[in-house]
């Protein structure tokens, strides 16, 4: 399970309704049908509605260890179409669409702990610039949509047991065991607590951008 399907079934199991967005129309058809099987009041969006919450979760690492120049440049392409532009694209659509005609809404990007720091080895080029990206994304929109009621929101999380890092070493399961060895990383449902205590905060309180890591986690390092 990855943090936006546990982000997800959390907020389902609070009365929000859902609209879902990936890469893959299989998996989110199954995640609709567990959500709508276990609450059925819960409208998972198959039609337009209007959006109250976006979160911008989708992100995508290819190709560690390799330096940058030495990755293909197809790869470079799609980290950044999925880390960069969707997020852009999805934000505008939102905003025009839903939020900003009403002046309210909730917008939550998740970024990481290395859109502020450069993480000490290879194969974080692309991510690292990307999470930088969202880093300056947020602050610009919090500016754009100020005299609103639309909140803009960074989480930064640390390390996450999801399969963005595992695809990230090419399925490497021993690769994926040295990367988390000597502390235990998050997990996806440790996140999805950090993003309902964000959403839920009265309309007066912004969380502007929050850490989320594991304990053990003292650095990049």
């Amino acid at each position: 399970m990855g943090l936006g399907e546990a982000t997800a079934k959390l907020l389902a199991e609070h009365g929000v309704n859902i609209a879902l967005v990936s890469r893959s129309k299989d998996k989110l058809e199954n995640v609709r049908g567990e959500i709508t099987s276990k609450f059925p009041d819960v409208k998972v969006a198959v039609y337009p509605v209007d959006i109250d919450i976006l979160i911008n979760n989708a992100g995508l690492a290819l190709g560690a260890p390799a330096r940058f120049w030495e990755l293909p440049i197809d790869q470079v392409a799609q980290m950044s179409g999925t880390n960069i532009n969707a997020v852009m694209f999805t934000t505008h659509a939102v905003l025009n669409l839903s939020m900003w005609p009403r002046k309210k809404g909730k917008i939550l990007n998740v970024s990481s702990v290395t859109g502020l720091e450069c993480p000490p080895f290879n194969g974080e080029a692309v991510c690292h610039a990307s999470k930088a990206f969202l880093e300056g994304f947020t602050n610009s929109l919090r500016m754009e949509t100020a005299g609103s009621d639309i909140r803009v929101l960074t989480l930064r999380p640390g390390c996450v047991d999801t399969r963005f890092h595992l695809q990230r070493v090419k399925y490497d399961q021993d690769a994926m065991d040295e990367f988390f060895e000597g502390y235990e990383p998050l997990a996806a449902e440790d996140l999805a607590q950090t993003v309902l205590y964000m959403l839920s905060l009265p309309s007066r309180i912004s969380i502007k951008a929050l850490d989320c890591v594991p304990t053990a986690q003292r650095s990049l390092t």
